[in-house]
């Protein structure tokens, strides 16, 4: 008679509010989680000091896992053509594969953080049928306050970029909205630097690449104060004065929204 295979436990980290309160919530209710990261190579100095917190209170590696290249070299392989909603190379290559993987051929049960307050979500589902996926917080009626709570209780808090950005990821993220690229510029000067190198112009269509629709992150800046004012405007009208903050975490998008896998 063969041995039965084991299978393995993973949780993904993105470096977002869910998946972290998930790692806390699941700590003591399957032991043999394994947790891991996957590292575009592009992301905010903020997610990846949550992370190394995240191991601290978890008291378990966290493995890093890549997929051997960088941004740049896909980007030369897609004709220098930034990624978009249409086309999520980025995503494919960076997270996916990496975390394909790290996997191969076992069976895996991948733990998802969507909560039950979010029936229109249905995060990263493998093609491959040796991964199945779990939601906890969704089996368990687990909201929003409940998230809020549990890295609360746990003394982690919220990563430090829910101050001026609403999700994990990539610092040039094309799903940014243009408040929080003028975070970006605010916050890490030299990361909007280095996200502005990659737009370009295509002299023969006289078609323009830019990471944020209809303008470049250059004319984005030179509208900073109108966007900052439109924003507050609109914060104020739709959410009774509160702060970026607040603004972020009543929003419908978080971490694991947009780019469906960024979880991982």
């Amino acid at each position: 008679m063969s041995e039965q295979k084991k299978v393995r436990h993973l949780l993904g980290l993105s470096g977002g509010k869910d998946s972290a309160a998930l790692a806390i919530y699941l700590k003591d209710k399957v032991p043999e989680m394994e947790y891991y990261f996957t590292d575009t190579g592009a992301e905010l100095p903020e997610t990846l000091e949550f992370i190394d917190l995240m191991e601290d209170y978890l008291g378990k590696e966290v493995i890093r896992l890549n997929g051997g290249r960088k941004f740049d070299y896909y980007f030369k392989l897609h004709n220098n053509y930034l990624p978009s909603a249409q086309q999520r190379w980025c995503t494919i290559n960076l997270k996916l594969k990496p975390f394909e993987d790290f996997v191969g051929d076992d069976e895996v049960i991948s733990y998802v953080g969507i909560r039950a307050d979010e029936p229109q979500r249905e995060g990263y589902i493998s093609t491959k049928p040796n991964i199945k996926a779990v939601f906890p917080f969704k089996e368990d009626g687990l909201v929003k306050d409940d998230i809020i709570k549990l890295l609360e209780d746990s003394g982690l808090g919220l990563p430090k970029y829910y101050d001026w950005r609403k999700r994990s990821g990539c610092h040039f993220c094309f799903y940014q909205r243009k408040i929080e690229w003028i975070g970006l510029y605010e916050n890490h000067p030299d990361l909007f630097e280095d996200a502005k190198r990659y737009e370009k112009y295509d002299e023969k269509t006289g078609k323009r690449y830019t990471w944020t629709q209809g303008e470049s992150l250059d004319e984005l800046l030179a509208r900073k104060d109108e966007i900052k004012e439109k924003f507050a405007k609109d914060n104020e009208k739709t959410k009774r004065s509160k702060g970026l903050v607040d603004a972020v975490l009543d929003s419908d998008d978080d971490d694991n929204d947009g780019c469906l896998i960024c979880m991982l």
